[in-house]
């Protein structure tokens, strides 16, 4: 089952969810929308209370809902009740708040977006575009990142080929190929740059962002030419991709004089949104 997992925000808030491709559906944390209609400070023991008044009531709504491991503030995964978009809508009806129908208007709005997205995946790039942009990237940098996507989705695809199971062993092989050429592991590396949620590829300055490229590319052509099967033949590409990166790293810092290996983040390199050169109306 393909699973896509991220942030969306409503209103500046985030709410975590999941997009799974074979039953084409939202899942999104329960916990995270409690907080965004009640702003109550601890949505977990609202959601308790409001499963008990549920139960009570005969309503089989919160036993019918699942569970998926959802990334935390911590940086780890943690199994949190999730709920589809219908049961989503149900269980707003249950919630005395004032952002119930926006908070509807932004489902909808988010399901339209989907589809329109699978019947035409250059409006998931245009999407992104315009995010990185009103975040205040600068054009070069989005460029190098776009390419660094469709790189990383070559290299998703050719794990899942290899049999590679998502959940257990992605971020197994992301960090061999990020010890191999960064010399740090991908929590290493946001622990290097003090980032906590946020995504590390997005923190990354064009030349890491060149780096961690060249090394997934290099891992996803080894692969489609030597075809492994299972973690040690899949693990071997990974630091032989990494491998290709480091040399190129070394060579550039040896011609820079310095390292590439930058404690920047994104709030260091982008400009602030009331900057940005372009209108975001266009």
């Amino acid at each position: 089952m393909a699973q896509e997992e991220a942030i969306k925000l409503f209103e500046g808030q985030q709410v975590r969810y999941v997009w799974d491709d074979e039953k084409e559906k939202y899942y999104f944390s329960v916990v995270d929308v409690i907080q965004v209609l009640t702003e109550s400070p601890r949505p977990r023991k609202y959601w308790n209370a409001l499963k008990t008044k549920l139960q009570e009531e005969g309503s089989e709504l919160s036993s019918k809902m699942g569970q998926l491991k959802l990334q935390a503030a911590d940086g780890k995964k943690y199994l949190t009740d999730v709920a589809d978009t219908e049961q989503l809508l149900r269980l707003i009806q249950s919630i005395p708040s004032k952002k119930a129908e926006p908070f509807k208007l932004w489902l909808a709005h988010l399901g339209q977006e989907r589809m329109n997205q699978l019947q035409d995946p250059e409006l998931s790039i245009e999407q992104a575009i315009k995010d990185y942009r009103r975040l205040g990237y600068s054009e070069t940098w989005i460029n190098q990142r776009i390419k660094t996507i469709e790189i990383r989705k070559g290299l998703t695809d050719e794990w899942q080929r290899g049999g590679m199971q998502e959940d257990r062993d992605y971020a197994l092989l992301t960090d061999i190929i990020s010890k191999a050429w960064s010399g740090m592991s991908t929590r290493e590396y946001k622990e290097f740059k003090g980032l906590r949620k946020e995504s590390l590829r997005d923190n990354m300055t064009n030349v890491e962002l060149m780096l961690n490229g060249l090394a997934e590319a290099a891992a996803t052509e080894l692969s489609r030419r030597e075809n492994p099967k299972g973690f040690v033949q899949n693990a071997n590409i990974a630091q032989r991709g990494g491998d290709v990166a480091h040399v190129a790293r070394e060579r550039l810092e040896k011609e820079l004089g310095d390292t590439v290996i930058s404690p920047s983040r994104a709030l260091h390199f982008t400009n602030p949104p009331e900057e940005l050169p372009f209108n975001e109306e266009k």
